[in-house]
This record gives structure tokens, sequence and C-alpha cells, in this order.
């Protein structure tokens, strides 16, 4: 029995140091990130089962991959293995003002790029889950991956579990029209929607005069259940606001907003799915599964690389406002 099973890509990333550019550096950090399996390690770290679906290549950067989402106990018994492909690659430069970080995709022909409807049993996968978790990356990769998403999509709505479905537009994947055509038919399947405005308002064009119209548009639009808008404001590139809200029945939930001193920025979005899916799937309620979010978002934000390296612990006293600065002996 799992709590949540999620299908995506996971790369290998590479960044360079002491903010290098790409051009210079002789060095990389190795690690490995993608935003589906970065929700399961969230999830699975706050105490539910989760498993992991993708397809990986049968060489040491596929049994890497397996290792990593082992290692923080995620399910990889439905991972595919395939002969001949390759893991998709990453770069990444961080920045400092003026200069913003960057991302640089090697993905093209990844081995899930390749993956075709009817190689997942999702009928086995789903028969003992609670919730299904995706995002807007995974169909973006190729047409067959935007296939299998809706093939996914379908078969958990026809289970009646809960589908989370995180928006993650891309523009280095797919255009805006492009994007629009391939994700508005499978929103009918969608019972929970995470997003930002701008996403919002670049694949479906949906805006509004503040988040909440953004939201309550959405809800009107496609009948989300739930639609949670993540809001991030860059005072500098290492020091940032970060706050959500989150729409549900009509009612607008709002929580404090938080001042961050950035670490690793990349998978904070991902670390907000995975608090708030883990208080809505442990029963805690809308306005507790908000700050479960936003506390582990922040909280991902001091650690390096994709992945959420914090505890439940951790989470509940920031959430109760017991975190402080003193050395912890």
């Amino acid at each position: 029995m799992f709590d949540v099973v999620a299908f995506g890509e996971v790369q290998l990333r590479l960044a360079t140091q002491d903010f290098q550019r790409l051009e210079q550096a002789t060095s990389l950090d190795v690690k490995i990130g993608g935003a589906e399996l970065n929700v399961m390690v969230t999830l699975q770290r706050l105490g539910l089962k989760t498993s992991y679906v993708t397809r990986l290549p049968k060489n040491p950067l596929g049994r890497m991959v397996q290792n990593k989402a082992r290692e923080h106990g995620v399910d990889t018994s439905h991972v595919l293995w395939s002969d001949g492909d390759r893991l998709g690659v990453y770069f990444l430069e961080f920045g400092a003002l003026p200069r913003p970080s960057s991302i640089l995709y090697d993905r093209a022909n990844s081995a899930i790029s390749k993956i075709q409807p009817g190689m997942v049993d999702w009928d086995n996968i789903f028969a003992e889950t609670r919730a299904f978790h995706v995002t807007g990356i995974t169909p973006a990769l190729s047409p067959s991956c935007l296939e299998v998403t809706g093939e996914a999509l379908r078969k958990a709505h026809e289970k009646r579990l809960l589908v989370s479905f995180d928006l993650n537009y891309r523009a280095k994947l797919w255009s805006q029209e492009q994007a629009k055509a391939g994700l508005s038919p499978l929103m009918q399947y969608v019972d929970m929607l995470i997003t930002t405005e701008e996403d919002t308002a670049r694949v479906f064009q949906i805006e509004g005069k503040d988040w909440k119209e953004v939201a309550r548009k959405l809800a009107d639009t496609f009948g989300f259940k739930i639609v949670a808008i993540t809001l991030r404001e860059n005072i500098t590139v290492w020091r940032n606001n970060w706050t959500a809200i989150v729409l549900a029945d009509g009612k607008v939930y709002e929580d404090q907003k938080y001042e961050v001193e950035v670490v690793d920025r990349v998978g904070s979005g991902d670390a907000f799915a995975g608090g708030f899916l883990y208080g809505y799937l442990s029963g805690k309620g809308i306005e507790a599964s908000l700050k479960y979010g936003n506390a582990g978002a922040v909280l991902k934000h001091s650690c390096p690389g994709d992945l959420a390296w914090f505890t439940l612990d951790e989470v509940e006293k920031l959430i109760a406002g017991k975190g402080n600065l003193r050395i912890s002996r």
C-alpha cells in the first residue's frame, strides 16, 4: 500500500562551484533531481509511503538514481529499465546579483522520453494507492510522454485516487501554445492543482487582479477541488520571501510570509507540494496542510541539491515558531 505514487523524469544534475560560469568550470558537483521524485522524497521523509515510476537506462547512472531514491525510502519496484538509452542531464550555474542562476538542459532522447503507452501497468500500481502526483514537465518531454501522462491520469481518476498536478511550465521544453494544447484536455482528471501566477498566465492565459482571482478562475474553468498558488518575491538571488495560498471549497486560505536565505532554491516548489500533500493525506485540513507545505518549501531553501533533507520534527517546529538560530546541541 502506497500513500502516493508519482511518474516523471530524474536527471543528473551537474552544478558549477564557487559561482563559476560553465565556460570556466573545471569540475562539477554531481547530484540528481526531478520534480516528481523530489516530491516523493519529501513525503517519504515526512512519514508517508511513496513509490516512483520512471524509465531509466540500465547503466551506472540509472543505478545511481535508483540508489538515491532508495536512500530516502522511496519504492522503485515499478521503475522500467532500458538498454542503450541515456539519462537526461541538466547543468546549473549559481548566479549572484545582477546575474540570475541559470539551467542548461541536455535531456533529449532520454530513456523516459521513449516510453510508450502500455509499458506501465497502471492498474497494478494504482490498486493499493491513495494518490497520484505528476507535473507539467513530464508531458513536455516527448509526444509519447504526453500520451503516457494522459494514460496515467485517466486511470488514476478512474480508480478514484486523489490526483495532484504541479503545472511547472518549462519554456525550454515546449511553447506556451504547445503546453496549453497538451495540458488542457488532461485537467479534467486533476483534483489538486499547484501552480504560480506566472505559469497560469503562460499556459492557460488566465490572469486576474490578484492571486485570489486567478485561483478562482482556475477552479471555475477546470473544476479543481483545490488550487494552490506559490508566491515568491526575489529580493536578491540569495534572499527571497516565500508564501502560498490555497483555494478549497470556495474559501481562500493564507499563511505567513517567510524570509529565506537561499542555499539552493531548486526543488523548493516540490517541497511545498510534498508538505501540502503530507498534511492533506494525514487528515490535517487545508489550513494546516498549507502550513506544512510552506514550512517544507522554506526549509528546502537551506538544503543543497534538489532533494529535501529535513525531518517532520523540523517542519513542525518551524510551524510552531520554535525555530531559532542557536546551534542545536
